[in-house]
């Protein structure tokens, strides 16, 4: 497995809006001729992504064009959706025909120009954010009337051969209708293309194919998208984009050799992917956490998975079901040989799985490893037989040995680099790090399994990807002493429908002959496969194409390099970090690419003073979460996760990542009624509110504004309560109590607690990695007849929290779906109606927005939502009455 990353490329298109406050649905019901003016006077006229593939390594370049046609300035975002194994290589901005670049730099001396940038009041970030294959990347500008404007990406990335193909997938979400939109991707292959296709999710084929043109002969292949506007219309009259979905182009090249090696300018590529070998028997371990945080549909989804699973195992294949909980089962003594009768009795062990207790990783990881070395040491499996392990868990490990440090210590030691080990982490409520770093050292990858009505079939995917097989212990070998700076050459085992990539630099750039070997175990005996290369025939017919993109194989043996130093470094100490540090990060800089190392800063024009921008690559890890007194000073971006919070006359908002918008409630009750806003029987949070009304309460209870005045904030596992009024606040931990005002200006941290006090403005409260909440205080004259001070709630980050996460709030941060149609005009233009399916209910909703109150307490910045009447009856579970408590704690 060359890497632990969804081996494909995914462009994702742009989405340009207008940060007006105009509501989106608002501007789809625009008369034809307002979309010749553009939306609140925005116009984009024009949107490219061009892609050229050169021999896998594929360099992208994400072009938008916008003109302001209002008669003041408008701010324009541009969003960009890129795979997570890309790097940025450059970033422009131009405006009016100046064009202001991006510069990589060293991250720390990004970060600090950055800080200085957020004291002065003067920035707007580049927002990050991880999805299940794509990070998103957001940079906004003012732009003065009449003024043109330019956004122009590049990022490249190495093609990874998956199941049999190269996929590049495009993520297509424009929001409107664009005159000139066009996708373009120019692929040369030296060893030929056999297939190329493509197809999109979002139109039927019929209307695809006067867009779609596609072709391809020899070594090239093109495709082309570019639908007309009628074309992009959801229907003849409308104005709304159906250009909304997958655009997928998939494609292989011929294999009549099992080996290919390109030479450009010194540095070489080495592609290695043998057909028509026999499969290596394997013996296999799954190693299956049932541990009570697995009930309900990931237990269902995993054992329908092993059902499959089980369907597809080859007879000569041995294999072993682990499970682990407080407990370790197993189903068998030792490995069986997958026999039918074996198979059948497998299917009633696996469908009589049932969950329970917590989690011992260690002893069930144990046990499994165990298994497979007595097999060998006995000789109970086939002597040319594989073994490998795969391991999956939804949760960190909390009984038995439970420190990942010691827990790695002893897989490694146990499996003695002799097969590897395979992790998968069911969900995000979990240290994915430590899963993916014990993994790596032994030899294998992690992956995450994204909770969605699909997990089931991610399961299935990842063993299609190791069913089978072709080769272990495979080296590639080259001439000694005619080499330097080589890529990973040894890899355990090569799948079918894979591919090993190695690279380097020659020596002598002049010599006359390359020749490489490739030697591994197969099934029935030892192969070696040699591939011989004349540089100057090479020379010849690398000169006769013209896809190449400058010295490509150069920045693909940087890309390759960087990529290999960062995962050796994830298990480095000391000195041998520090060395792999600075390996990558001197390529990332000299290259000009975007790595964990490094970032992009843009400088940029916004109200006659510089502005810079920066742009991050993020991680699979736990994000960073930073106060939004700092995250959010100048340009208000989406937020790093998921976002679900309660704020005025109680606006409850509910943010739904997948559909890019967001869903919003109100809850009518009397002053003094508590409610239940999150509550997770497993870790122990809890969150509550106390509603309170106008000073002078009005007697129409339409007109009466009421407001969170009290919440509190618990976690009984950790003894700990905080209480939080618009006069001060309190914390207790045991018998301890500490009362601070809000006048102050303090961090309180203890035990894997933060409380941040951020003066006359908000708390955030972070409980250790994974949950963090911010309360905003907002203050009126005190004078003021009616009205009184009041707060907000925010829920910046819960991806700790349990999937039996309930309450007003806690119930949506599980994944959910809803679909909206027939979106009509209403008594108010600017609030049109549509119909709402959602949670198996049929709902009339009306297009609003509220407020998010974490940027700027007196102004807030406005977030477009469907309103769900009726206290958000048919989208929360039950009825709203259902969530009142007696008291906050």
């Amino acid at each position: 497995m060359a890497s632990a990353q969804w081996p494909c490329l995914i462009l994702a298109l742009f989405s340009v809006l207008v940060a007006s406050g105009f509501p989106r649905s608002h501007a789809r019901l625009l008369e034809k001729r307002s979309l010749l003016e553009g939306v609140n006077g925005i116009d984009v006229y024009s949107t490219k992504i061009s892609c050229k593939v050169t021999s896998r390594f594929a360099h992208n370049v994400v072009t938008t064009r916008a003109v302001n046609r209002a008669d003041t300035a408008k701010e324009v975002s541009f969003d960009v959706e890129l795979p997570k194994t890309a790097f940025i290589t450059n970033f422009t901005l131009t405006i009016d025909g100046v064009t202001y670049p991006g510069n990589v730099k060293e991250k720390e001396v990004a970060k600090k120009q950055y800080e200085k940038a957020v004291s002065q009041g003067k920035t707007a970030g580049l927002v990050k954010a991880s999805g299940r294959k794509l990070e998103k990347f957001t940079v906004s500008v003012n732009v003065a009337a009449g003024s043109k404007i330019t956004f122009e990406l590049t990022y490249e990335e190495l093609l990874k051969r998956h199941k049999g193909k190269y996929e590049m997938y495009l993520k297509v979400q424009p929001k409107q209708l664009v005159k000139h939109f066009e996708i373009e991707a120019d692929i040369f292959e030296p060893q030929g293309i056999s297939t190329l296709d493509a197809e999109a999710s979002f139109i039927t084929n019929d209307l695809l194919g006067s867009a779609l043109t596609k072709s391809f002969s020899g070594k090239k292949g093109h495709v082309s998208f570019k639908p007309s506007l009628d074309q992009q219309r959801s229907c003849p009259t409308c104005t709304e984009s159906l250009l909304n979905g997958d655009f997928t182009i998939t494609y292989d090249v011929n294999r009549e050799s099992p080996a290919n090696v390109q030479i450009v300018n010194g540095y070489f590529v080495h592609f290695f992917a043998p057909q028509g070998l026999p499969t290596v028997p394997k013996n296999v371990v799954f190693v299956i956490d049932i541990s009570g945080s697995m009930h309900g549909r990931k237990m269902e989804q995993t054992k329908d998975a092993l059902l499959k699973i089980l369907d597809d195992v080859k007879e000569e294949d041995y294999l072993n079901f682990i499970l682990f909980s407080g407990d370790v089962i197993t189903w068998k003594d030792n490995l069986v040989q997958a026999t039918p009768e074996n198979i059948q009795e497998a299917r009633t062990f696996v469908r009589n799985i049932q969950d329970q207790g917590m989690t011992n990783i260690n002893d069930g990881l144990l046990r499994g490893i165990s298994m497979l070395n007595k097999a060998r040491e006995e000789h109970r499996v086939p002597e040319r037989s594989t073994s490998i392990i795969i391991m999956l868990t939804d949760g960190d490990a909390n009984t038995g040995e439970s420190r990942p440090p010691k827990i790695q210590e002893n897989v490694r030691n146990a499996i003695g680099g002799k097969f590897p080990l395979y992790n998968l982490g069911f969900g995000d409520n979990l240290n994915f790090n430590f899963l993916e770093s014990m993994a790596l050292e032994n030899h294998g990858i992690a992956r995450r399994i994204y909770e969605d009505s699909d997990a089931n079939l991610q399961l299935q995917g990842f063993y299609e990807e190791v069913a089978n097989p072709l080769l272990t212990s495979v080296e590639v070998e080259y001439p000694e002493n005619a080499i330097l700076d080589l890529t990973k050459n040894t890899y355990q085992h090569f799948y079918d429908g894979s591919e090993i990539v190695v690279a380097g630099r020659l020596v002598d750039k002049d010599m006359n002959n390359f020749k490489a070997d490739v030697k591994g175990h197969g099934a029935i005996n030892d192969l070696t496969f040699t591939e011989e290369v004349d540089m100057m025939e090479m020379e010849k017919a690398l000169q006769k194409q013209d896809y190449i993109f400058g010295n490509y194989i150069e920045r693909l043996w940087a890309y390759l390099t960087i990529e290999q130093l960062l995962e050796k470094r994830k298990n480095a100490l000391g000195d041998e970090k520090e060395n792999l540090t600075a390996q990558a990060l001197d390529l990332s800089l000299k290259y000009h690419f975007v790595t964990p190392l490094t970032s992009m800063v843009v400088t940029k024009p916004e109200d006659n003073e510089n502005q810079m921008a920066i742009a991050d690559k993020p991680g699979e890890g736990p994000v960073d979460v930073v106060p939004p007194s700092m995250a959010y000073l100048n340009s208000y971006q989406s937020p790093l996760t998921p976002y679900y919070y309660v704020d005025g006359d109680p606006h409850f908002i509910i943010q739904v990542p997948e559909k890019d918008d967001a869903i919003c409630f109100n809850i009518d009750e009397e002053p003094g009624t508590v409610l239940s806003l999150i509550e997770d029987p497993i870790t122990g949070f809890t969150v509550n509110g106390q509603i309170i009304g106008d000073k002078r309460g009005s007697p129409n209870s339409e007109t009466r504004k009421t407001y969170f005045g009290k919440l509190g904030i618990a976690n009984t596992q950790m003894d700990f309560w905080i209480e939080v009024t618009t006069e001060k606040i309190t914390l207790w931990n045991a018998a301890a109590q500490s009362t601070f005002s809000w006048l102050d200006t303090v961090t309180v941290t203890q035990d894997g607690l933060s409380v941040t006090i951020n003066r006359k403005k908000n708390i955030v409260v972070s409980f250790g990695d994974g949950v963090t909440f911010v309360v905003v205080l907002h203050q009126v004259w005190k004078k003021h007849p009616v009205h009184q001070d009041f707060l907000g709630f925010y829920v910046v980050d819960s991806h700790r929290m349990s999937a039996q996460t309930h309450g007003l709030l806690g119930q949506f941060f599980h994944p959910f779906d809803f679909k909206v149609s027939d979106i009509h005009s209403g008594s108010d233009p600017a609030k049109p109606h549509a119909t709402m399916v959602v949670k198996n209910h049929r709902l009339t909703v009306t297009r609003g927005s509220q407020k998010d109150y974490r940027k700027d307490v007196s102004i807030g910045t406005k977030v477009d939502c469907w309103f769900v009447h009726n206290n958000g009856q048919g989208l929360i579970d039950g009825v709203h009455s259902d969530y009142i408590v007696p008291d906050l704690f």
